[in-house]
């Protein structure tokens, strides 16, 4: 079993978290994206970055590890389908002109570039 993080390790995740997140929107807007909103919190969980480009939305969740190897288990359908149904909750307010809209994921480890999944969520079975 797992132990419980420490109040210490919680805000040391949450910064390496929004590190993350800064890294991530900085990849997106050097290839054309707009972000729109950061940390959009609904009832249903956290989407971390919603983003912008030519008649798309994105919802883009984004998984930082410390080591290269731990990526390959950052997302599985159960992360995915908590920011489906997050999503679910919000995405009118974004895309309000017709846009198409996704779930992309980035995946952050140091050294290496970041890897854009996207269109990452398609229901399973």
């Amino acid at each position: 079993m797992i132990a419980p993080r420490t109040p210490e390790e919680r805000h040391e995740a949450d910064a390496r978290g929004r590190e993350g997140e800064a890294e991530a929107a900085m990849f997106l807007a050097q290839r054309g994206w707009r972000i729109e909103a950061e940390r959009v919190k609904t009832r249903a969980g956290e989407i971390d970055l919603v983003a912008r480009k030519a008649g798309l939305v994105a919802f883009v969740e984004v998984k930082w590890r410390a080591r290269a190897a731990s990526l390959a288990d950052a997302i599985d359908e159960r992360r995915l389908r908590r920011v489906a149904a997050a999503v679910e909750c919000v995405w009118q307010d974004y895309a309000t002109g017709g846009e198409d809209i996704r779930i992309d994921v980035i995946l952050l480890a140091p050294d290496r570039k970041p890897t854009h999944i996207e269109n990452a969520w398609m229901p399973f079975g």
